[in-house]
């Protein structure tokens, strides 16, 4: 009965968001910005991009005619993985601003007509986050916040434990590691200074349901959800112990995250419910003021899984879960019917009433023009734009920016520091993430610092906003055309 209850509950939940007509469209076949902070705009001077640069930014983006701009991660980090390691998930990163400067650039977006979605990570935190700090103290409330296992008995040596099993980070290595003060081994998917957080404890849960009403209450207007393949792993068996995931045979590197597949610790069924559950919280402002609040979902799931995320029939989902199958698997020598043959991989499994969407480029992988050929940037932005659904333009891809040569001395990646130096470019996601060229003076106009976090293209002289205005055939030019 009470099962029945809710699915009554579910279907008249839908029906009234249904009726409302107001706002609840304008996402279907929006433009999407994603902004990399860092690299955007600097207002102060540092070398770093930061949220009054973006906020200066804010007409250029009218200009371009996109409907909202993502922003990559700006909470408060230390800084390991360029804000993926969130040390508070309710503060500003001291470099990008204060929370009265994030209050201004929504309300200057928002008075522009441009909405505001933020990165939302919620599979870790910090280990310099204060909830991971109790929990490795033992404190009653965080004990089990994170994922703490004893580890297995060493059969070499008795007083020694090993890690729990032989699952590997995304940054190579164990994803476990050993926490001397708490004498017991903690999971972490990516570094090991991101520990996972623990959904199969309702307190996560629920806090993290707190952090996303926190940010809606601000006034944000939906959110990009990172890495939820790995948000669940495999509940711990009768035993007490965690499988080992079987070798993939694709490799005799150990350490690497490829030695093994993930069957144990990615798209776990968990996850679709948790993201059912998150939408539900947005949905909740929706019904407040008609403005649909808009999720995004970043994975690369099996097809028959990514449909998952949309909804079950009568539960609502993510609006739009990431399409990467043009990114991460279309190169510079595919042809004509290698991309419609990934176009309809996804328009061919599409639910009913769903919209498609489609992602040529983000802060993970190389530029468009690097990888797919410059002389392919306009025809890419010609096709996302003119497919059905919603386009994503990762920053400079509408003027052309190509990747930039970054030495290792000046590798900040941590998935490039990770590896040995003769190997960083092949891991580094670093020269996609180099400063905005927004002119031809001193650092492309990103910034009046003597050093930026990374380096200007050597390009930017010729590959920039300014010059790009006045070209009628320019990359800009194009891109414009595309978004009236």
């Amino acid at each position: 009965m009470k099962c029945l209850h809710f699915h009554i509950a579910a279907v008249v939940y839908v029906f009234l968001l249904r009726g409302i007509n107001c706002d609840l469209d304008w996402w279907k076949t929006a433009n999407f910005y994603q902004i990399y902070p860092r690299s955007f705009r600097d207002s102060d001077g540092d070398g770093v991009g930061d949220l009054n640069g973006i906020r200066e930014g804010l007409p250029y983006l009218k200009y371009l005619g996109v409907h909202a701009i993502w922003i990559s991660p700006i909470f408060a980090t230390p800084m390991w993985d360029m804000g993926y390691d969130i040390s508070d998930f309710y503060s500003i990163h001291r470099e990008y601003g204060t929370m009265e400067d994030f209050e201004r650039l929504l309300a200057t977006a928002h008075d522009l007509d441009l909405r505001i979605l933020l990165d939302f990570v919620p599979n870790h935190s910090s280990h310099e986050n204060e909830w991971f700090k109790k929990s490795a103290a033992g404190d009653p409330e965080y004990k089990d916040f994170y994922i703490w296992h004893p580890g297995r008995d060493d059969p070499d040596d008795p007083q020694n434990k090993l890690p729990p099993s032989n699952w590997r980070s995304v940054f190579r290595g164990s994803a476990w590691t050993f926490h001397e003060g708490r004498g017991e081994y903690y999971l972490h998917q990516f570094g090991y200074y991101q520990p996972d957080l623990n959904y199969r404890n309702q307190k996560v849960v629920d806090t993290m349901k707190g952090v996303m009403r926190f940010w809606l209450d601000k006034g944000v207007d939906g959110f990009r959800v990172d890495a939820l393949q790995n948000l669940f792993e495999v509940k711990l068996q009768s035993d007490g112990h965690y499988p080992d995931e079987p070798l993939s045979n694709t490799t005799t590197d150990k350490d690497s995250f490829e030695y093994v597949s993930h069957i144990y610790t990615m798209d776990q069924p968990e996850t679709v419910e948790m993201i059912y559950q998150w939408r539900e919280v947005m949905d909740e402002y929706t019904m407040k003021d008609k403005n649909m609040r808009t999720m995004m979902a970043e994975t690369d799931s099996e097809i028959s899984i990514l449909m998952q995320y949309y909804g079950d029939g009568v539960r609502n989902g993510s609006h739009i879960p990431f399409n990467f199958k043009m990114l991460l698997y279309l190169k510079n020598d595919s042809n004509a019917i290698a991309f419609q043959e990934r176009i309809h991989l996804w328009l061919d499994n599409l639910p009913k009433g769903c919209v498609p969407n489609w992602v040529m480029g983000n802060h993970d992988r190389g530029r468009i023009g690097t990888r797919l050929g410059a002389d392919r940037i306009d025809l890419i932005n010609m096709l996302i734009n003119t497919l059905p659904g919603i386009a994503i333009t990762y920053y400079g891809e509408e003027i052309g920016m190509t990747d930039v040569f970054v030495t290792w001395e000046q590798t900040v990646d941590p998935s490039a520091c990770s590896k040995p130096e003769e190997q960083y470019e092949e891991f580094s996601r670093d020269p996609a993430r180099t400063p905005f060229q927004w002119d031809d003076t001193t650092n492309a106009g990103f910034s009046k610092a003597t050093k930026t976090w990374l380096p200007v293209s050597p390009q930017f002289q010729q590959v920039n906003v300014k010059v790009q205005k006045s070209a009628p055939r320019s990359h800009l030019t194009v891109y414009r055309q595309l978004l009236r």
